[in-house]
């Protein structure tokens, strides 16, 4: 066995050291190379998508979806309910889908009224020019006419719009609980004359014309500071840059602008106009309202704008989850004094349908929907509306006809004491 000497072990060692040290140099070198090429990506570039087209079916049929025997919206291959992440990531895309689906709907509904509830369209204004923009509301063929019972219908704010109660429920749940036709085939059946209306349709979307944006002049600088010009871009841009920084190839969304529709611009406007156009010149001696929602506000403003005729013409309003305020609406204390007495609002709670609540304002009794989900109180609450507005016309026509028998009696017995005394 060959044995080394000691003079050889320090020549190994430093040999060994030089190689360690020239192997760490390259190391380095690689891993300051690879460093280098990491920064010249954009990772965040890489995870981007390219965004699909805006470009969606016009049909229930080219969606592959269609309602069935019970209201539900279900897909015609698979039968499963609406979903609404169809691509992942990609939530701008699924909510402009969503969003065609949801106007699909609305004209879904617009066939069930016309062709299932018999109602025809009014359009607004009722002077209305060919080339101004118009809307319209539902009418059942005796709204006008039947000399006994209105109903009269108000949604909330959104993108509903007449027949609707919540495109949500119509969407996710089904027709009876998204939709006013329950109400207004149930309201046929006891001899209501109904009109829907459609307070959200307040303007026509046109595409905005393009408009070559001039270069500032640089003889004229802006006076503004460099740095608060800078923020304010910052500031303005931010919203865009939040739309855009998740898609490599982001769809641009078409910019429009509103033509708003002559004295319905707003639901209190489209409220008032109906009332004075139609409600206050129907036949029928009992009106009766419903209101969901912002309706019940656009309702409060219609009686601090016609508070006396309202009083003589409405037997009873149903409000459900109302978002109407007297406070700040500065409703006079006699209209809170008539509320009281002849309206009632359900709203969302825990509680079992019709628990009375404690009053917030000082204006109408609450009671429970059965429901904690405000666009489900409608519904929950239909039964319970019905059979108020039953009662209060049951009460009125009690009043009515003791009213008239005390008017006989006091004639007849007016007309004895003339016999006796002549």
């Amino acid at each position: 066995m060959r044995s080394h000497s000691p003079a050889a072990t320090p020549a190994l060692y430093l040999l060994w050291i030089a190689m360690a040290q020239v192997a760490g140099q390259e190391d380095r070198e690689k891993t300051t190379a690879l460093k280098d090429l990491l920064s010249r990506i954009d990772l965040d570039e890489l995870m981007k998508k390219d965004e699909p087209p805006f470009t969606f079916p016009k049909t229930l049929e080219e969606f592959e979806y269609a309602f069935n025997e019970y209201g539900q919206l279900r897909h015609t291959k698979t039968g499963e309910p609406f979903v609404f992440n169809a691509r992942e990531d990609l939530h701008r895309w699924n909510q402009k889908r969503y969003e065609a689906l949801g106007e699909i709907v609305t004209q879904y509904v617009y066939e069930l009224l016309e062709k299932q509830c018999n109602m025809t369209k009014a359009i607004l204004p009722v002077d209305a020019t060919e080339d101004e923009p118009t809307s319209f509301i539902y009418l059942s063929p005796d709204a006008l006419s039947n000399p006994s019972k209105l109903l009269v219908l108000i949604q909330g704010s959104g993108v509903v719009r007449a027949g609707q109660w919540a495109r949500r429920l119509i969407i996710n749940q089904d027709l009876d609980s998204g939709t006013q036709i329950p109400f207004i085939n149930r309201a046929l059946k006891e001899s209501y004359g109904v009109m829907v209306l459609n307070p959200n349709e307040n303007y026509l979307e046109v595409e905005k014309p393009t408009k070559s944006s001039p270069l500032p002049s640089p003889a004229e600088p802006s006076e503004e500071p460099a740095e608060k010009r800078e923020r304010k871009d910052d500031k303005e841009g931010k919203k865009k840059r939040e739309f855009y920084e998740k898609y490599r190839n982001p769809q641009k969304e078409m910019e429009t602008e509103r033509i708003p529709i002559r004295e319905n611009g707003s639901s209190e406007e489209h409220v008032l106009y109906v009332w004075d156009h139609f409600v206050s010149k129907a036949a029928a001696k009992n009106v009766f309202i419903m209101a969901h929602s912002y309706g019940g506000l656009s309702f409060v403003e219609l009686m601090n704008q016609r508070e006396m005729h309202v009083k003589n013409r409405v037997c009873a309003v149903a409000l459900t989850d109302s978002a109407h305020n007297m406070w700040l609406q500065e409703t006079s204390k006699v209209t809170q004094d008539w509320m009281q007495q002849h309206c009632c609002n359900w709203v969302s709670s825990s509680e079992p349908v019709d628990t009375p609540l404690d009053p917030m304002l000082p204006d109408c009794p609450r009671v429970s929907a059965g429901t904690e989900r405000h666009e489900l109180t409608s519904w929950r609450s239909f039964n319970s509306i019905f059979r108020f507005f039953s009662e209060v016309l049951d009460l009125k026509e009690d009043e009515e006809a003791e009213e008239t028998s005390n008017i006989v009696t006091t004639r007849s017995s007016s007309l004895k004491s003339k016999h006796q005394d002549l």
